[in-house]
């Protein structure tokens, strides 16, 4: 008897030991020089940003820019540039609007919390009560997106609701690629209820 309680003790007083070593260890060290994290600040902060993206119809040859077609007018309360950097970026910490415009004239719109665009790769980062709205008063919603400039292609793979005010339908699903104007869709999972008309033939 005496044996088996001398052997608990001093199992007992290992794991106690084993414990206190581990919350004992702390990372204290302070990272200087290179092991620092580097901090980053914008070359250039501007209040009221609005940018403008725009093609040419045709080859200009004088001043006269009646030929370019405006695409999309990107505006917010506060950008912050990064520009500098090897990876160049803007930072939207205040929200955007995007405004698109299709070959018509006709007007989509684009709004975030948050956002970040990239000049490599020409993608903008939505994030925070994303929501679009087409000219034609469809509506997506989703907690994030990614819009790629270079193809008219906006694409997400967290969850959201489509309402097309056409039919009448609302559906909810998680993944979406689809473009600008909301007229092609390809959803990756749906859920949820969603008529759908019958064709007469």
């Amino acid at each position: 008897m005496k044996r088996f309680s001398f052997y608990n003790i001093k199992n007992i007083a290992t794991i106690f030991i084993v414990a206190i070593f581990f919350c004992a260890c702390n990372d204290n060290y302070k990272r200087v020089g290179d092991e620092a994290a580097p901090l980053l600040f914008p070359e250039g902060i501007a209040e009221n940003f609005v940018m403008e993206y725009s093609t040419l119809v045709e080859e200009l040859r004088n001043e006269k820019i009646d030929s370019a077609h405006v695409n999309a007018v990107l505006t917010s309360p506060i950008c912050e540039s990064f520009t500098n950097l090897n990876f160049a970026h803007r930072i939207f910490p205040n929200g955007l609007q995007v405004d698109y415009y299709d070959v018509d004239g006709n007007k989509s719109i684009i709004t975030a919390d948050y956002g970040i665009t990239y000049n490599v790769t020409n993608l903008i980062d939505l994030q925070g009560n994303v929501v679009i709205t087409g000219h034609d008063g469809k509506k997506l919603e989703a907690p994030q997106l990614y819009l790629d400039q270079g193809n008219d292609w906006i694409f997400t793979q967290e969850k959201f609701t489509y309402t097309n005010p056409e039919d009448g339908t609302v559906m909810d699903g998680e993944g979406m690629d689809f473009n600008k104007d909301l007229s092609l869709l390809n959803a990756h999972k749906t859920y949820g209820l969603m008529l759908i008309k019958d064709e007469d033939k």
